[in-house]
């Protein structure tokens, strides 16, 4: 780890240090100043797409100097995944905040040589590759480790780095097939159900950057560094719960139920007179008992099968047919103000439009905004969340494929002719 006076601070062309909202704790929403958590780690950002980039995004998020290698002609498919503007991928722009950008060629000799100098100044290198792609061009770990025996290296793949599935090529949509988590989603009679987004590669992003930060915690007191192998299959697992565990010690396997529970009700989506839906739960008796008050039927509560959760969502169909009826005849306005008034959990169901205008998410700050020299003021999430005395902050959206090449490489040593050089070899 760098010390704050060693961190590169030239060529920050089109980025600014105030570009998004600094998330921290204090009165009224007011930033308290301070370094960041992260400041003087330096990582390396190899991977591509999803997991492996967003745990460099977090890190980069509280402090850490990301520097994104792509390959000079293949950059990471992230950038056209999606929606664009003006020819500009709007993913990225989230994904590639607070990152330097540099184009190497790693199957190339010169942008071995230099992965190896950036690699003996870093703290942590994140891959994506298949297991054995950096071996083949003896960038492996032995050759890494040599370069900086302090180094973390984070290997994300699909299927992790041995077993019969390591060397397959998998995304997310595999692990969410694999995990048990499709299987147990969507409606009872309709095909299992995957979601619209990378959840099992957020999940993962979020796994990395926590196993990143153990390890290097870890060499807080072993001096050296270590290999992270992370799987995108098992962090999904290890959310969903206790599935494994029910199904080793009682046979149990958890069937799709929709937006239903099976540990209690009623628990579900509910449409109002104003053609809006709100979600209701009642994971805890008192708030199950709140809601069946609330809504005129007070009777069922002294029902034997009201007294646990279990035999609540054995008898969904009369708690969703009271709790329904009720919300139906009002609107959305009316039924939040009363399940707030009645103290029982209720919320709108959002789309991004809500979201933006959603008086708790302003308040927070969730969604901000990032001024960028490409495209001007845009809206993302914010960083995740919020620390008193090191806050995080988005100093800068997505910036062009290979921005920063010729800048990194010259605090690297490289004279303006071996740049010249490593270009005319195809290695930027």
């Amino acid at each position: 780890m760098r010390t704050t006076s060693e961190t590169a601070t030239t060529g920050t062309t089109g980025m600014t240090g105030t570009a998004g909202g600094t998330r921290a704790t204090g009165g009224e929403g007011t930033a308290v100043p301070g370094v960041p958590a992260l400041d003087g780690l330096r990582v390396l950002d190899l991977a591509t797409l999803f997991a492996g980039p967003m745990a460099a995004t977090l890190l980069g998020d509280f402090g850490a100097e990301v520097i994104k290698v792509e390959h000079p002609r293949r950059p990471d498919p992230s950038r056209g995944h999606g929606p664009a503007k003006d020819g500009v991928g709007l993913w990225w722009k989230v994904l590639g905040r607070n990152k330097r950008t540099v184009t190497l060629d790693l199957s190339a000799p010169g942008g071995r040589d230099a992965l190896l100098r950036l690699a003996a100044t870093a703290d942590v290198v994140i891959e994506n590759f298949r297991p054995g792609t950096l071996e083949r061009w003896d960038l492996g770990w032995p050759e890494l480790s040599a370069a900086n025996p302090r180094l973390v290296l984070a290997r994300v793949t699909a299927f992790g780095q041995f077993g019969p599935y390591a060397r397959r090529p998998g995304f997310g949509t595999l692990a969410e097939a694999m995990s048990g988590f499709a299987a147990v989603t969507g409606a009872p009679e309709a095909p299992p159900t995957l979601p619209p987004f990378g959840l099992a590669d957020g999940v993962a992003g979020l796994a990395t950057a926590y196993a990143v930060l153990t390890a290097l915690t870890a060499r807080e007191h072993t001096g050296a560094g270590q290999v992270v192998d992370m799987a995108i299959i098992e962090p999904i697992l290890a959310v969903l719960g206790p599935h494994p565990t029910w199904y080793d010690q009682l046979g149990y396997v958890q069937e799709r139920t929709g937006n239903r529970s099976a540990n209690n009700a009623p628990r579900n989506t509910y449409r109002t007179a104003d053609g809006t839906w709100v979600a209701v739960s009642t994971s805890a008796q008192s708030v199950a008992e709140r809601v069946l008050r609330l809504v005129g039927r007070p009777e069922l509560i002294e029902e034997p099968w009201f007294a646990t959760g279990a035999d609540r969502a054995a008898h969904a169909d009369v708690l969703d047919e009271a709790v329904g009826s009720w919300i139906a005849a009002r609107s959305r306005a009316e039924v939040l103000a009363a399940f707030e008034e009645a103290q029982a959990a209720a919320a709108p169901v959002q789309d991004v439009r809500d979201v933006l205008a959603d008086p708790q998410y302003q308040a927070l700050d969730t969604v901000t905004t990032v001024a960028d020299p490409e495209l001007g003021p845009l809206r993302m999430q914010n960083v995740l969340f919020r620390l008193s005395a090191t806050p995080g902050a988005i100093r800068w959206a997505g910036r062009p494929h290979g921005a920063d090449t010729d800048e990194v490489l010259t605090e690297l040593g490289y004279a303006p002719a071996d740049i010249a050089a490593l270009r005319a070899e195809g290695a930027l």
